[in-house]
């Protein structure tokens, strides 16, 4: 039975890249993206062939394990012919390619997938990651060592473990079906539109109901806003829905879409002068597959990055910690070079410090008990020693106690009382 539901493919170069190594297929049955490495030519040939040996899949199958087979089949042949392009042609090597595909059949969705293109189903308002990234970070993700938050930014998070490649003639594919159903849509796109444009931002495109191609072009236009560093490839598959059919009329996309003008680039030399070595371009292999002995070596490194982190984090508290404790010295120290007169029980005490405390901290110590009795000061001189008394320095906080001396003999003796004078100023040179 012919798919019935609407489609739209869709590729750019993006705004870093010089070429575009991604290719994409939408027809009646079959839908793909390909995500092309290997130096400037490398990647246009191999996401090119992908491409090539997928199209004739694009046809009614009888059952989904027939659909299957021919997706196994099609990706063993492309990996045979990246080997042969590279061994015909040396500059080639190194050459390869991601793949996420489906098929539609009947009811069912049969996926096959490699590398670190994705396909994603929304569903019910809901976006779901149907593919897994065959990439290192991913492993670390699965393995609990990293977030998929830090994953984002992870530097290794181009590094693929599994591809079409022209060093492995039996690629291993995650193959699986799926019950498709009305009001399905399904987003195959490259890594230049997951690795910018986050799934909410994604899910948010989605929920606006527009048609394939707009939505597309929606999701097109955020990753180009986020500065689309890499080729970026988006098919999107509707399945019925209200918008119209699609003919059926198949639609390439990227690099496939003309592979007659895909040139292999005479070999650079190494250096652009006698002094000036050649910068890299923007478009060199941003992907590439690592032998076993690699993916080691990265563990390793790996550990020695997370080791460095803690590091950081740590002497970072630690300089934090460091500097908070210099304020609080330096804000003590200031304290203790201030006094005030108080009370303490039944007396009048001078104090070292501040009347504020901080939690159970207390920043005042008493230096010096008068042995004046509050009972023997004036009605105003005690209640002005019970709210306490600021002395700028010790020999003013010594002149008021001689203040409050001379109204406490004043009582006993009967005697006028001292005219209340203003609080003692420092004398010139204290402070």
């Amino acid at each position: 039975m012919v798919f019935e539901g609407s489609s739209a493919a869709i590729s750019h170069t993006g705004k870093v890249r010089s070429n575009n190594q991604d290719s994409g297929y939408s027809g009646a049955n079959l839908f793909v993206v390909a995500d092309g490495m290997g130096g400037h030519a490398g990647g246009d040939v191999a996401s090119s062939i992908a491409i090539q040996r997928m199209e004739p899949l694009d046809q009614v199958y009888a059952s989904t394990e027939d659909a299957q087979a021919s997706l196994q089949a099609a990706a063993t042949t492309a990996a045979g012919d990246l080997i042969r392009a590279a061994k015909d042609r040396p500059e080639l090597a190194g050459l390869g390619t991601t793949l996420s595909a489906i098929i539609m059949v009947d009811d069912y969705a049969v996926i096959g997938h490699i590398g670190d293109s994705r396909i994603y189903l929304f569903r019910d308002d809901a976006l779901t990651q149907i593919t897994a990234d065959h990439t290192f970070v991913q492993r670390l993700v699965d393995s609990g060592r990293i977030t998929p938050e830090e994953a984002r930014y992870h530097p290794r998070r181009s590094v693929l473990m599994r591809v079409l490649s022209d060093m492995d003639a039996d690629p291993e594919l995650d193959m699986f079906v799926m019950h498709a159903q009305p009001g399905d849509r399904w987003l195959l796109c490259s890594d230049g539109l997951s690795g910018v444009v986050d799934e909410d931002h994604i899910l948010k495109a989605m929920n606006l109901g527009l048609p394939p191609g707009r939505t597309a072009d929606n999701l097109l236009k955020q990753a180009l806003d986020g500065g689309a560093p890499d080729n970026v490839t988006i098919v999107i598959v509707d399945v019925g829905g209200a918008h119209a059919l699609s003919s059926g009329t198949p639609t390439i996309v990227g690099s496939a879409s003309n592979p007659a003008n895909v040139t292999v680039p005479a070999a650079r030399s190494t250096f652009g002068g006698w002094l000036h070595p050649v910068r890299q371009a923007a478009n060199d292999p941003s992907h590439f597959e690592p032998a076993p002995e690699y993916l080691e070596e990265l563990i390793e490194e790996d550990k020695r990055r997370a080791k460095r982190r803690r590091l950081g984090w740590i002497a970072g508290v630690l300089v934090v910690i460091a500097m908070l404790g210099v304020a609080a010295f330096a804000a003590y120290s200031w304290t203790q070079t201030r006094y005030f007169i108080g009370a303490d029980d039944d007396s009048v005490v001078i104090f070292q410090g501040v009347q504020q405390n901080i939690g159970p901290i207390t920043l005042s110590t008493p230096i010096q008990d008068t042995d004046i009795l509050l009972a023997n000061l004036p009605e105003y001189q005690r209640l002005s020693v019970e709210r306490t008394i600021n002395a700028r320095s010790l020999s003013d906080a010594e002149a008021i106690v001689a203040r409050l001396q001379a109204g406490a003999d004043a009582i006993q003796s009967n005697a006028p009382l001292p005219t209340p004078l203003p609080t003692p100023t420092p004398t010139e040179g204290e402070g």
